[in-house]
């Protein structure tokens, strides 16, 4: 007799493992040998039990069995009254399991063993190796199993296979909705207050520089389904790795749950005498107390983490150096450029000597500046390689007092670790090194997100066509060996859930080659710019992706354009403006989804702050106190105390008036361009900067009730839908700037530099819109109201924007409704006649014909000509002079 049975305790996987099996070994008897968690237990004894033929234990006789196939377990000690059967001579056992092989394992003659997600992956694979088609109902159950071991796919144990095994059994009409109703259970009361003890019991263990959460609780019953509050828990604390322990009548139920490669819950539980795999386990322990469980567990994770944090994770590349005979001169300019505090000295990429900032800055005051760079340098000095073990660097930082290590490999300078990149790693809430393995993924304090996190955001948040861009990128990335991320607004607005695809992408490596190899790879174009490093891909349906190097800027002089060089993906970061703006994802598919923090950006936005990331950021670039006012009002964060004073501090200083009118007009268009502009204008008027556009605009200026009413009228011309275009900054920059005289408008568009396009719509169109303002405001509301050509003559010349803009201006009611009336009914009103038509009256062509079509016009609008033939009729009597009455018409 054969039967399939798996281990006590058995969850989904167990259940769709043993269905999986089933259509391996058709004459076998499903069992299970002891009871299963309770929502399986309650889902089997609905639905499961009856429809796919489970036995009771009770009712197998045991001595018959001659072949035992296991799946999801491998040891004797969990498979309840099976463990006689297994080691009775003569009983074949197959084996199917994905956990790995531990003292004391059971050996089948048949082994299916692979390190993967789930067993039914192992099985699944078996059946599309041979063309096994299934019903829909297995394929359900064997997807509920793959769901609950895997976390939906998320867990970092999830393999390539465990997605191709999901796609096979969706493919065979796997219904994903059932599966989502059982893995999301609701709670029980009992349940709920459990969960509530086991939140105000938690603590945080720092294991080998890994938090681990323990939660514990004690209650008299039994509560079913520990595991569902030990995700809860995780889920809710966002924790990366955590144990659940509570004490129920008369045992120590222990789940837990790990995010992290280096904690692998199923060795560290199998030492209480319970198991599972790297990322969930569980086990109940009789023979001791709670208080005993607490006071082990801590040894037994000493014994079992081993994270192994290395000089590879803290290291800076590439490194900026200089050469043993450069300057001391040199150096200096070096050093102050690019805003560091010491640089290696290299004679043909050997290191030979440190410079420091203070070092050099003495030998400047001493009169060396001439001097070669050898005759002061640190030539007495330690360095690492990337595998070093962090415990020795900060041995070797401390002990001998160096703050700038180079780290060489093969000879050959690879990178370098300062003094504050120990401290940021020391200091740092979450001490886990980085995961997949290469780069440090600082966050300075807040909310710290991983890389299944991010992993599912970009799922949950962004077009299915962004995904698979971001997948592509990554994949190029790969190919060419570079590193790929998505850098900046892209990842804040992810991370705030805000709707952002204007994505910029940083390649550490050459940016214009890859944009080269990716758009003959796709259907798109590459439009470069060698001197920068940058690239633009162009789609046909006209999306673009900003491709860059990884560089970095350094400014001759405030408010100048930078200059650009190649440098790391941290360097390039640190050249941004505000520390919100400084996050960036990896999309290299090791490493995709790790989120790249060495300026605090998650932190910040966690607080809802704007801060720059140096003190002279305004100084360099003074165009950023417009755009830290944009983000501030957009994001609805609030400019932190220290950079408003150092905002202010630019604006003192007059640094704006050194920033090329063009730069400034670009940052005040994109703050008309937000959906609310007004609350921008009303802070830069509040920080004193307008004045810095034009005397005139000042504080004391009123713009809130023109704004309001430039808002209005635009939201109302928008659902108008006319066909006509309107650009909305233009009509607010209008209001904006309502209160300059002629003189002064030309002044601030001279300042500004703005385009000649917009110079008529700004000074003389402005002009006339006021005038015709003035003198309507004038009249009486209850005097007649002007005629439609009337209105049709003062209104045809202007702008749809300067219409608006008189809308917003004036305070009278019938004012706006005279325009609004032009507008909607008569801007678009024509004579039926045409200059056609005029010629077969016998009118002569030329200047007489504009004339007479203004007039046929004008009486339509007055509705003094209703037809064709009424029009053809006043032509015929007004201008009968200028008929050729000589030609004889024939009908």
């Amino acid at each position: 007799m054969d039967v399939i049975t798996t281990h006590i305790n058995a969850d989904f996987d167990c259940l769709g493992s043993m269905i999986a099996a089933k259509r391996l070994y058709p004459e076998a008897a499903m069992v299970f040998p002891g009871s299963q968690e309770r929502s399986l237990r309650e889902f089997f004894l609905k639905s499961v039990q009856y429809s796919f033929g489970f036995k009771r234990v009770r009712d197998i006789d045991l001595k018959s069995v001659t072949r035992l196939i296991l799946v999801d377990v491998r040891q004797s000690s969990r498979i309840g009254p099976f463990a006689s059967v297994a080691k009775r001579k003569g009983v074949d056992i197959h084996i199917y399991d994905h956990h790995a092989s531990k003292a004391g394992s059971l050996k089948g003659s048949v082994e299916h063993i692979e390190a993967v997600g789930s067993t039914v992956t192992v099985i699944s694979h078996l059946l599309m190796e041979k063309q096994i088609q299934l019903t829909a109902d297995e394929a359900t159950m064997m997807m509920l199993g793959l769901y609950e071991d895997t976390g939906s796919l998320t867990f970092h144990t999830t393999t390539v296979k465990d997605y191709q095994a999901a796609a096979y059994l969706l493919s065979n009409g796997a219904n994903l909705n059932v599966v989502a109703d059982l893995i999301v259970q609701e709670l029980t009361p009992d349940q709920v207050r459990l969960l509530n003890d086991l939140i105000a019991s938690k603590t945080i263990l720092n294991v080998r520089g890994i938090n681990v959460a323990l939660a514990h609780a004690t209650i008299d019953h039994f509560v079913n389904d520990i595991a569902t509050l030990a995700h809860k828990l995780k889920d809710m604390e966002n924790l990366d790795a955590l144990f659940v322990i509570v004490r129920m009548e008369r045992r120590i139920f222990i789940v837990a749950r790990s995010r992290l490669k280096e904690i692998h819950v199923g060795n560290i539980l199998m030492e209480f005498g319970g198991g599972g795999h790297a990322s969930a386990a569980s086990c109940a322990v009789r023979d001791l107390t709670l208080l005993q469980v607490l006071e082990r567990l801590p040894n037994v994770l000493q014994q079992h983490v081993r994270p192994q944090w290395q000089v590879r994770h803290l290291m800076s590349t590439p490194v900026k150096t200089v050469a043993v005979d450069d300057s001391v001169a040199d150096a200096h300019q070096t050093l102050s450029r690019y805003n560091i505090n010491a640089v290696p000295v290299v004679r043909k990429n050997e290191v030979v000597g440190i410079l420091s900032r203070q070092l050099v800055d003495k030998a400047v005051y001493h009169g060396l500046r001439e001097q070669p760079v050898s005759e002061i340098m640190t030539s007495d000095f330690h360095q690492v390689s990337p595998q070093t073990n962090v415990a020795t660097l900060k041995s070797l930082i401390v002990d001998s007092n160096q703050r700038f290590v180079p780290v060489v490999e093969n000879g050959t300078l690879a990178g370098a670790v300062t003094r504050t990149d120990l401290l940021r790693y020391l200091a740092s809430s979450d001490g886990t090194p980085p995961l997949s393995g290469e780069r440090s993924l600082v966050s300075r304090g807040g909310k710290s997100y991983k890389a299944g996190q991010i992993q599912r955001l970009i799922r949950n948040r962004l077009p299915k066509r962004i995904q698979e861009l971001l997948t592509q990128l990554g994949r190029i990335g790969d190919e060419l060996d570079v590193g790929i991320f998505v850098v900046g607004g892209f990842v804040r607005d992810l991370l705030l859930n805000k709707e952002n695809l204007d994505m910029d992408v940083v390649v550490e490596g050459d940016g214009v080659a890859f944009a080269e190899t990716f758009a003959r790879r796709n259907d798109c174009r590459v439009r470069c710019h060698r001197k920068f490093g940058t690239a633009v891909l162009i789609y046909p349906d006209g999306f673009k992706l900003d491709i860059a190097s990884a560089r970095m800027e350094y400014y001759l002089e405030p408010g100048a354009l930078p200059d650009v060089e190649h440098a790391s993906v941290k360097m390039d970061l640190s050249r941004r403006d505000f520390t919100i703006n400084t996050l960036a994802i990896s999309l290299n598919r090791n490493v995709f989804g790790e989120i790249l923090d060495y300026y605090g950006g998650q932190r910040d936005i966690d607080d809802k702050a704007i801060r720059v990331l140096h003190n002279l950021s305004f100084v360099e670039d003074p165009t950023r106190v417009f755009r830290a006012v944009r983000f501030e009002q957009r994001l609805g964060f609030q400019i932190g105390k220290q950079t408003e004073q150092l905002l202010l501090s630019a604006v003192r200083l007059g640094l704006l008036e050194k920033v090329s009118g063009k730069r400034i007009f670009n940052e005040l268009l994109l703050i008309m361009n937000e959906h609310q502009p007004l609350p921008g204008i009303l802070r830069l008027a509040h920080l004193d900067v307008l004045r810095y556009l034009h005397p005139s605009l000042t504080s004391k200026v009123d713009y809130s009730k023109s704004f309001d009413e430039a808002r209005r009228a635009t939201d109302w011309y928008d659902l108008l839908y006319t066909g006509r275009p309107c650009e909305r900054w233009l009509c607010y920059f209008l209001v904006f700037t309502a209160v300059l005289d002629r003189a002064g408008m030309k002044d601030l568009c001279n300042r500004l530099q703005i385009m000649p396009r917009y110079h008529d719509i700004l000074n003389q169109q402005r002009s006339i819109a006021l005038g015709i303002l003035k003198r309507l405001e004038r009249r009486n509301q209850g005097m007649r109201s002007p005629k439609a050509s009337s209105l049709y003559r003062w209104f045809q010349p202007l702008a749809t924007e300067t219409l608006l803009f008189m809308m917003a201006k004036t305070s009278k009611e019938h004012v706006r409704q005279w325009i609004s009336r032009y507008i909607t009914h008569l801007r678009d009103v024509h004579p039926i006649l045409t200059g056609h038509d005029l010629e077969k009256l016998d009118i002569a062509p030329g200047p007489i014909f504009r004339t007479i079509l203004d007039d046929l016009l004008y009486a339509r609008l007055d509705e003094r000509v209703v037809t064709a033939e009424e029009e053809r009729a006043l032509v015929q009597r007004k201008y009968h002079k200028y008929i050729n009455h000589s030609k004889v018409r024939f009908m």
